[in-house]
């Protein structure tokens, strides 16, 4: 079999290393972080500890004492998983349908309720209701999960609504909607944050009483829909 010169890889300390399919972010890197963890989810090699994928790489952490003892003596740890990890990235890899979900979130975009959408309109030059359709005319890719329990790095949106980060972080309630450059997120807690606010979404993103405490993972697929103020205070 011929190996896959798509990425590289290199240490990260003494007891991980990371496999990475470019610095930039896109659709199709993603996706091969993602079949990379269903590829190692299916055939963990020995001494394999932990899986964390990001954008673009997957972090693999190993237990270094253990290879050196029981597996390969005559080499170190970190050749032993190169060879592991090449190994397992050229077999073949079986994408079932619940690692690639749709989830359907409803959104309010009233601007009562939502305090930077008045800015946003203003910096894009956008109307209210071309905000809404361009923010929920798209599917978004779950990229990766991160900066608080439950919160999923989403992309991309549309061009005409894209707008920086904030240079600081303001309050943000829970289920707050908010747009930073390419990509589209939801506080799932109460947190400081430097995205741009633009709706609420009565769902809770992250439940600690679930048996899966996220509603969200990385390779999710994700459409917003809207509902009025009413619709949020009944959901």
């Amino acid at each position: 079999m011929q190996e896959d010169e798509s990425y590289e890889i290199f240490p990260l300390g003494d007891q991980a290393l990371t496999v990475c399919w470019g610095n930039r972010l896109s659709d199709a890197a993603n996706r091969e972080v993602g079949k990379g963890v269903a590829r190692f989810n299916q055939a963990p090699f020995p001494g394999m500890r932990e899986l964390v994928p990001a954008y673009t790489s997957l972090t693999i952490y190993y237990d270094p004492l253990y290879i050196r003892q029981h597996l390969a003596p005559a080499k170190t740890a970190y050749t032993y998983v190169c060879e592991q990890v090449k190994r397992i990235l050229n077999q073949p890899v079986q994408i079932t349908t619940a690692s690639s979900r749709l989830i359907r979130i409803p959104v309010c975009y009233d601007p009562q309720l939502v305090p930077d959408q008045e800015h946003l309109l203003t910096y894009t030059g956008v109307r209210t209701e071309e905000l809404i359709q361009w923010h929920t005319e798209r599917t978004y890719r779950v990229y990766m999960m991160g900066f608080l329990p439950g919160f999923a790095y989403m992309g991309e949106v549309d061009e005409r609504i894209r707008m920086p980060r904030k240079k600081q972080p303001v309050p943000a309630a829970a289920g707050s909607v908010g747009i930073a450059g390419i990509q589209t997120g939801i506080y799932p807690l109460a947190s400081p944050g430097g995205w741009n606010i633009i709706g609420l979404t009565p769902v809770r993103l992250f439940d600690k009483n679930r048996k899966d405490p996220c509603l969200l993972s990385a390779g999710d697929s994700v459409q917003f829909f809207p509902i009025d103020k009413y619709e949020f205070a009944h959901y």
